[in-house]
């Protein structure tokens, strides 16, 4: 199968698309044909080596956390999926032609649901669900700020912080004000503008997806005893204010992504697509990725 591969630390030079051996179906897991798979900002960070610390990687290591396609086999011992199905998955290895995964790492696919644009949905969607769900645990009331709340994360953790019925306050650059007033939320700040900063209500717990100087300028707004949720690693300084920090990181919930597909099938959950290009041009791909911008970037085969 083509496959784009990192061939070791660096710029996006180090990423080539080559022939890889096709990975073989095992019990209990399910072997899909890629339709798309997504950018996401921990590729970038692989390949620049920012992970050394954290990652045992091994080259020719192929990067890509979810994709969407066709199931194609399964193993012994499935039955929740079979050939022909439509899917998406938070996996590894994912810029590829094909790819294998347990069972509980897929979720079916809507009909109403484009297969190409579901690429873009189960790591971001699943890291602000669970950012939501397992680690910040709102009760309905609750004021929670969403820092990077216009990012892909961010949009997740909103949704899911609005479904448990928390009063949110989506934090933001200065220059997106406008644009975060469109998510419904109960305010708007502009992190990098203190004085916006200061009228920030009292916050029960602060939902962080972005980490440095956006987080550490909220964390005295953040009654004691308050909860600070983060993918990014403990903000410094949180827990010596007398705050409850948690740090995590997403993990596969085939169950819970089939609801959050159910829900970006009907528009409740929208996760913006800015770019899509071939395999072959990853390198570009994450260029661009990299850069940022309002929407996600897809490799489509």
């Amino acid at each position: 199968m083509k496959a784009v591969v990192l061939k070791g630390y660096g710029d996006v030079d180090v990423l080539a698309v080559q022939d890889m051996p096709e990975p073989k179906v095992g019990p209990g897991e399910v072997k899909v044909r890629v339709t798309a798979a997504s950018i996401n900002p921990v590729d970038w960070k692989i390949r620049r080596g920012d992970m050394k610390g954290r990652m045992d990687l091994k080259f020719p290591a192929i990067l890509g956390r979810d994709v969407s396609g066709e199931v194609v086999e399964v193993g012994t011992g499935v039955e929740a999926f079979e050939p022909g199905d439509r899917v998406m998955g938070l996996v590894n290895a994912g810029y590829a032609e094909t790819v294998v995964a347990p069972t509980e790492c897929w979720a079916k696919v809507p009909d109403t649901l484009d297969l190409q644009d579901a690429a873009a949905l189960p790591l971001v969607t699943l890291t602000g669900t669970q950012l939501i769900e397992e680690h910040v645990r709102p009760s309905h009331g609750d004021t929670v700020l969403v820092t990077g709340a216009l990012g892909a994360v961010g949009r997740s953790a909103v949704f899911a912080a609005r479904a448990r019925g928390a009063r949110i306050w989506a934090g933001v650059r200065k220059k997106q004000v406008e644009e975060a007033r469109k998510l419904g939320v109960e305010g708007v700040v502009a992190l990098d503008d203190p004085k916006d900063v200061a009228r920030l209500p009292t916050l029960d717990a602060v939902a962080d997806t972005v980490g440095g100087d956006a987080v550490a300028a909220v964390l005295d707004k953040v009654k004691h005893g308050g909860v600070v949720g983060s993918v990014l690693g403990e903000p410094k300084g949180a827990k010596e204010k007398g705050l409850v920090v948690r740090s995590f990181m997403a993990h596969p919930d085939g169950h819970r992504l089939s609801q959050i597909a159910e829900s970006a099938a009907k528009g409740d959950l929208v996760i913006p697509i800015s770019r899509t290009f071939k395999l072959d041009d990853a390198r570009e791909a994450q260029k661009v990725a990299e850069k940022g911008g309002v929407g996600k970037v897809l490799l489509v085969n």
